[in-house]
C-alpha cells in the first residue's frame, strides 16, 4: 500500500526504514547553519552598499586582475589535473610495480598537508636556487606559473581519486572482447574506456575547480602577492577583513560566490550531458 502510495505521489520512494520526516528535517537544519546562513550573511552585508560603491569595489582594476588570475589559474590547473589525474589513475589501477602502495599514499598528501607547509615547500623547491627552480630556464616564484604549480598540487586527489573506482569496475574481458573483434587499441580506448571515465574525471575536474578558487595558504607564498600580478582574490577579501572593511569584503565574495556557482552549474550541466550521450548511444 506505501508502494502504492509513493508511485502516486511521486514525493518519496518506498522504503521499509522509517524516519523520512526526521533525517530530511535534521538535513536542512545542517544545510541550512553549515551553508545557507552564511552564503546569505554575504548578501546581507554587501548589499549595505550602494550600488555605485559596489561596482566600484568589486570592478576596480586591482580587484579584477586578482579575479582573472583566480579563476584563470584555477581553470588551468583542473584542466592539468585531469588530464595527469586520469593518468596516475591508470598506472595505479592497471599496473603492479614496486613502490605502487607508497605512491598510492602520496596521492593523498596534499589532504593531509597544512597548506601553509605546502606553499613554503614549493617556493622552496621552485625558487630560483632551489633543486627544480635551478634547472629551469624561466622564473617560476612570485609568477602565474607559481599559482598554477601550487592550486595543481592541493588539487591532484581528487581527480585521482575520482577515476580510480571506475578503472576498478571495468572488466577487462570487455576490452578483450574489443580486441578479438578486431578493434584497435585506441577504438577500444574511445569507445569502452573514455565513455566510462570521461563523467568521473570531470567530476573530479569540479571538485578540484572549487577547491582552487578558495584556496589561500599554499598560494600567498609562492605567488609574492604582487598587485596586478600575482595577488589573488582570496587575498584581497582577507586584506579588506583586516581593514575593518566587511562591506568591501563581502562584495569581492558575493562576486566570487555567483560566478563560481554560475561556472560549476555549467561544469554539470557538461557532465550531465556528457552522461546522457554516452548512454544514449
Amino acid at each position: 500500500m506505501g508502494l502504492r502510495k509513493s508511485k502516486k505521489t511521486g514525493f518519496k520512494k518506498y522504503s521499509i526504514l522509517p524516519g523520512f520526516g526526521l533525517t530530511m528535517g535534521y538535513t536542512m537544519l545542517y544545510l541550512s547553519i553549515l551553508v545557507l546562513l552564511p552564503l546569505s550573511m554575504i548578501i546581507f552585508y554587501s548589499s549595505q552598499m550602494s550600488w555605485p560603491e559596489f561596482w566600484d569595489t568589486v570592478l576596480d582594476p586591482r580587484v579584477v586582475a586578482s579575479y582573472k588570475l583566480s579563476f584563470g589559474a584555477s581553470l588551468a590547473a583542473g584542466v592539468i589535473n585531469m588530464v595527469f589525474g586520469v593518468l596516475l589513475a591508470w598506472v595505479l589501477v592497471r599496473y603492479s610495480f614496486p613502490g605502487k602502495k607508497i605512491i598510492d599514499g602520496l596521492v593523498d598528501l596534499p589532504f593531509a598537508l597544512p597548506t601553509a607547509v605546502a606553499g613554503i615547500a614549493l617556493t622552496t623547491v621552485y625558487a630560483p636556487n632551489g633543486w627544480v627552480g635551478s634547472l629551469l630556464g624561466f622564473k617560476v616564484v612570485f609568477t602565474p606559473i607559481g599559482v598554477v604549480i601550487a592550486l595543481t598540487f592541493i588539487g591532484l586527489p581528487f581527480v585521482v581519486r575520482m577515476v580510480q573506482p571506475v578503472l576498478q569496475s571495468l572488466e577487462k574481458e570487455v576490452e578483450e572482447a574489443s580486441a578479438s573483434l578486431g578493434a584497435s587499441r585506441f577504438q577500444t580506448f574511445r569507445r569502452i574506456i573514455f565513455p566510462e571515465v570521461l563523467p568521473a574525471a570531470l567530476a573530479g575536474f569540479t571538485l578540484a575547480f572549487a577547491r582552487s578558487l578558495g584556496e589561500y595558504g599554499s598560494v600567498v607564498f609562492i605567488s609574492g602577492n604582487m598587485p596586478l600580478k600575482t595577488e589573488i582574490t582570496p587575498l584581497l577579501i582577507m586584506t579588506k577583513l583586516e581593514q575593518y572593511d566587511y562591506a568591501g569584503a563581502t562584495a569581492i565574495a558575493a562576486v566570487m560566490l555567483v560566478t563560481s556557482f554560475m561556472l560549476l552549474f555549467i561544469i554539470n550541466f557538461i557532465q550531465w550531458w556528457t552522461n546522457r550521450k554516452f548512454i544514449s548511444h
